[in-house]
């Protein structure tokens, strides 16, 4: 017998013409997977929109500061977000089967967010993460119903994961790949459409930037390209911290870039130039001193009583640069960042001093600095 690929029929010796056939469908599974899609649409229907919380400034600098407060989210952080897209990707793509473990290399809010969804349709969860993952984030896992697999080396864990999906049967997940792919990134109530329309009604309702951080690069990607596809003026700066390689990859436009650490600022920061992260989509890059993002978030809280996690500060230090640079240049208008999720996370992490003593992070010149500003006006040199 030969094949006919063209026609996709079979064609024997004598050349009669059988028309080939496969039917794989299942009722039991498709009603499985009505099910499961329904469930996770309705979550999206029951989680209102978050906030958007503005940081105070001086009224006469004629600047406003905002950050997204996404760890308002049933699962507390950007990450759930994220996790019901990879979800609905996955099903609709016929990935995730009933009975079937979700397998994700992840440094711990995803995870978290993934472990929720994965015990909202019944399927088992598995996180590959970190050993040095917060031990709070470890908890929610496990609250969620998903497991914990640890690797000592966090530029293992694709691998791991890769791994435990084959041993198992499994669907690997793989945020760093299809974050970009997973989320809308032209609207249906993506986080970009959400912030331009919460700012509608307020004195600057495009502003003049939009500052990311980056740990898959999916938010950064969904927000730059929901920009040039609506046509707005706002650049986007997104801002890595020490121990990834985001930021050299960004400048030297190196696709093999890598670093050889991990990020001390959990959910952000990766040891390789990750395939959801679309360097040419955004406008600018900082690289942000881990000591810088801490002093960041403990400045957050005394701005606005919340405590952030690490990843937040990296983000609010670019922000409140930005800003600097629009006072020093006369300019006026909004700059919007993220509030990515809760302090109470690390509690044990960038609210301990003993652990930045163990770090050797000094953030006193950095609190020195934000603390100036905020009082004149100036960024210090």
């Amino acid at each position: 017998m030969r094949q006919n690929v063209d026609t996709f029929e079979t064609v024997d010796a004598a050349g009669t013409v059988d028309t080939a056939d496969v039917d794989r469908s299942d009722q039991g599974y498709r009603d499985w997977l009505k099910e499961a899609v329904r469930k996770v649409q309705a979550d999206a229907n029951r989680s209102a929109d978050t906030h958007l919380l503005r940081f105070p400034l001086p009224e006469r600098w004629g600047i406003d500061l905002y950050l997204k407060d996404e760890s308002t989210h049933p699962t507390g952080s950007l990450k759930h977000r994220l996790a019901r897209s990879l979800f609905l990707y996955g099903l609709c793509n016929g990935w995730i089967r009933p009975d079937r473990p979700v397998i994700e290399a992840s440094s711990g809010s995803t995870a978290v967010s993934e472990a929720y969804f994965a015990r909202l349709i019944g399927v088992p969860f598995i996180a590959v993460m970190p050993r040095t993952t917060s031990p709070e984030k470890c908890r929610l896992i496990e609250f969620h119903g998903g497991r914990c697999h640890f690797v000592d080396d966090p530029r293992t864990m694709y691998e791991e994961a890769v791994a435990l999906a084959a041993k198992s049967g499994g669907h690997y997940m793989d945020q760093f790949t299809y974050a970009e792919r997973a989320t809308d990134w032209r609207g249906n109530n993506n986080i970009a459409e959400s912030i331009y329309q919460q700012l509608r009604l307020e004195r600057y309702p495009e502003p003049a930037w939009v500052v990311a951080t980056a740990g898959t690069g999916g938010t950064s990607a969904t927000i730059a390209r929901y920009i040039h596809y609506m046509q707005y003026d706002t650049r986007v700066c997104v801002a890595d911290p020490e121990n990834s390689c985001f930021f050299d990859g960004w400048v030297h436009e190196d696709a093999a870039a890598s670093s050889e650490h991990g990020s001390r600022i959990e959910g952000i920061g990766r040891p390789r130039m990750e395939p959801s992260f679309v360097p040419g989509a955004i406008d600018r890059m900082m690289k942000i001193p881990d000591a810088a993002s801490v002093a960041a978030v403990r400045a957050l809280e005394r701005a606005i009583g919340r405590k952030a996690g690490g990843s937040t500060g990296t983000g609010l230090w670019s922000a409140l640069k930005i800003v600097a640079e629009m006072v020093a240049g006369g300019r006026t208008g909004s700059v919007v960042t993220l509030l990515c999720d809760p302090g109470d996370r690390y509690l044990d992490k960038y609210y301990s001093d003993a652990w930045l003593g163990e770090q050797g992070l000094d953030i006193v010149p950095y609190a020195e600095t934000i603390d100036a500003f905020l009082t004149t006006g100036r960024w210090p040199r």
